[in-house]
């Protein structure tokens, strides 16, 4: 029985369309559930429709809290036989409220070489500091924010000539292909988080990736 990931996204959604590629191969260990979006005006709603997957808006402007937010959410995902959930360019910090619930099955892929760059405009801090190497990293949710203990990282070097926008653009083209593989790995069993660690076990190709573009 393959397990049942959803997706949480804010906008155009392109690690969740990464993923729902991967998910058209029928060898692939996941199965995709729904996908949920936060804002209305989000593009990946219409491309997870495209699929075939259930897509959902919740806006988090209709609640009067965020865990009220989050609970709507949570339902949702209950609903859909959600056993993985994957954060894709999600852009809500979650509560510990929500969190919890899914202790061991949140993930989030982020666009910096974690512990460094926490938070937002990981490209530009990392060109400000001069940097060789930058990146993305697929990791555990926690409550602390991007914090979580660390599955998988794929680095590119960084060029002298490299502005934000290029240096994103190849940091995305990893993102897209890393993440994918998390998450087979992630629904196949080989990777859990055990005593605040991220174990994985078999090949360790399913869940890294590296390239220097």
């Amino acid at each position: 029985m393959k397990k049942r990931v959803s997706i949480l996204i804010s906008g155009r959604g392109s690690n969740m369309a990464a993923i729902l590629q991967a998910a058209r191969d029928p060898a692939y260990p996941a199965a995709i559930s729904c996908v949920i979006a936060n804002r209305p005006d989000a593009k990946g709603l219409e491309t997870a429709r495209a699929e075939g997957v259930p897509a959902i808006l919740i806006d988090h402007k209709n609640f009067a809290s965020r865990e009220s937010f989050e609970d709507e959410v949570h339902g949702a995902l209950i609903a859909h036989g959600t056993d993985i959930v994957a954060l894709a360019g999600f852009m809500r910090v979650l509560t510990p409220h929500f969190i919890t619930r899914w202790d061991g099955r949140l993930l989030n892929i982020h666009p910096s070489l974690l512990p460094s760059y926490r938070g937002l405009h990981t490209h530009e801090r990392a060109l400000e500091d001069g940097v060789k190497l930058h990146g993305c990293t697929v990791h555990f949710v926690v409550p602390e924010l991007d914090a979580g203990p660390i599955i998988a990282q794929g680095a590119v070097t960084v060029r002298p000539d490299d502005t934000p926008d290029s240096l994103a653009a190849r940091v995305l083209a990893v993102e897209n292909a890393l993440y994918p593989r998390v998450v087979g790995a992630m629904a196949a069993g080989r990777i859990a988080l055990r005593d605040g660690q991220a174990i994985i076990n078999g090949p360790t190709s399913e869940a890294s990736l590296v390239s220097l573009a």
